[in-house]
């Protein structure tokens, strides 16, 4: 008899472990409390414009060939791919930016023009980001965090004082320019951590980032959802959307029976959570939960976001499809999400014109934009903030880029912690997850299955292996794997 398991949630975890489950024939069902799949991961539509309302940037494209590849699938069978070039643009002053190609020619190139000596230091930098990226994610990511002995292996060993260094010590061992320093530290940012709080061993996503490069999906981030979803359609899952699941419910014996959705139970051997951790155990008796709120509260969270999707009535000028703004202090922003949390003075942003690239994004002759501004979780949002910090940023990139840009907005649409906890029961707001510092690395981090209560499982960015869109897809296929291993002697499935 199939395993009967229900789903909570539609992210890209969700949907791998969907895929891989339904795979192995099981009977899947996934629940999505929102109108579309896709988690964090959704679409916004306006006049004519599209926007990735969550990730916006393609990394680690064999990590996605991978996954598909477990399927006799190929990306390209679902969406177009295009590796940009340039990769993304970063400023630090007015009109004085670092465009980094996507030729790695070309970036050592643009170091060196920046600072004599220093492309020797790159190469050798990326060769052993390169070894821990093969190390890593060929590997280590792919376990289930039940054991320590999981990261001891003869490469680790040798390699051990790397879990005990920081990206920050690492690169700031041989390179001086600070232009260069905040570019060689930004991927870290990805892990939700800042670099003096990162193992140097998590180098590798400077790998990700220079040696395997930045790419597009045509259409957008979205499409990868869509691709997903059509693959696990194909594969048998069953998607509801508009199904809020409001209790899991258990027998006298802790083992999950099913889940109340929508004020309706539906019968289950088998629950997978790929919604938010904390708020999914809410949804039990305070006995079988395995995580006190004191736990959760001394976490550390990657950050929350304020988020602007702007429609402009022109192309813009002197950006990048990818562009960051690192014209004030990296360290004092970081201050301000980490260690005494409150809306930065001066905050760094981040801002995405897709439309550069993909004309399908935005009607001929204007412009699609995102803007980011990384924030700490739990701050108060109100529509003033978000309105005084948007004229912030907007002027700074007016200033740094030289145009007029204020005149040419035809809308904006904000999106902050409030709609973050709105959407995704996010704790506090967080948009990404829990950092990965050193305490939160692999079996430090929540479980992927329950302790306390038989057959609920985890997958996501609260658990291993972490934040990030390719760490999801593998999330996935780890509790997935943990599932077919635990019931395969109940059952042939």
């Amino acid at each position: 008899m199939k395993k009967k398991i229900h789903i909570i949630g539609s992210g890209f975890s969700s949907l791998s472990a969907s895929c891989y489950l339904a795979k192995a024939g099981c009977d899947v069902t996934v629940y999505e409390k929102n109108k579309k799949t896709g988690g964090r991961a959704r679409q916004y539509k306006k006049e004519g414009f599209t926007f990735d309302i969550g990730p916006t940037w393609y990394w680690m494209p064999d990590v996605f060939e991978k996954f598909f590849n477990d399927f006799d699938k190929k990306p390209s069978d679902y969406y177009v791919l295009d590796r940009l070039d340039p990769a993304y643009q970063v400023y630090f002053s007015e009109l004085e930016s670092i465009i980094i190609s996507g030729k790695l020619k070309e970036i050592f190139e643009a170091f060196e023009e920046e600072e004599k000596g220093s492309s020797k230091y790159l190469k050798d930098f990326l060769d052993a980001a390169k070894f821990n990226y093969n190390t890593a994610i060929k590997d280590l990511v792919y376990r289930p965090g039940v054991s320590p002995l999981e990261l001891i292996t003869p490469v680790t060993i040798k390699r051990v004082n790397q879990f005990f260094s920081t990206i920050r010590t690492q690169v700031r061992k041989k390179i001086k320019s600070q232009k260069l320093i905040q570019i060689l530290e930004f991927p870290v940012l990805f892990l939700g951590a800042k670099p003096s709080n990162t193992p140097a061993f998590y180098n590798f996503m400077n790998y990700a980032d220079f040696g395997l490069g930045t790419w597009h999906p045509k259409g957008g981030m979205y499409k990868v959802v869509e691709a997903m979803t059509t693959l696990a359609s194909s594969l048998g899952v069953v998607f509801k959307t508009d199904s809020n699941v409001e209790k899991i419910c258990l027998d006298d014996k802790g083992r999950t029976t099913g889940l109340i959705v929508n004020d309706k139970f539906v019968e289950s051997d088998i629950v997978v959570s790929g919604a938010d951790y904390h708020h999914t155990e809410t949804l039990l008796p305070a006995k079988y939960r395995q995580y006190s709120e004191n736990y959760w509260s001394k976490k550390v969270f990657a950050p929350s976001s304020l988020l602007f999707y702007v429609g402009f009535d022109k192309k813009l000028k002197d950006v990048s499809h990818h562009t960051l703004f690192f014209d004030t202090d990296f360290d004092e922003h970081a201050k301000a999400i980490y260690d005494s949390p409150s809306w930065p003075e001066k905050p760094l942003f981040y801002a995405s014109f897709p439309s550069i690239t993909d004309a399908s994004l935005a009607p001929e002759g204007k412009e699609a934009a995102t803007f980011l501004i990384p924030l700490a979780p739990g701050l108060e949002d109100t529509e003033e903030l978000r309105e005084q910090y948007f004229i912030k940023i907007i002027e700074r990139l007016e200033k740094l880029t030289n145009q007029d840009v204020q005149k040419s907005i035809i809308f904006k649409k904000s999106y902050c912690v409030n709609d973050f906890i709105k959407d995704y029961n996010s704790y506090k707001g967080n948009a990404y997850g829990l950092a990965n510092i050193l305490t939160q690395t692999a079996f430090l981090r929540p479980k992927i299955k329950s302790k306390k209560v038989q057959n609920l499982f985890f997958t996501g960015q609260l658990t291993v292996p972490g934040p990030g869109v390719p760490p999801s897809l593998i999330s996935g296929k780890i509790v997935s794997d943990l599932i077919i291993k635990t019931h395969f002697y109940e059952s042939t499935f």
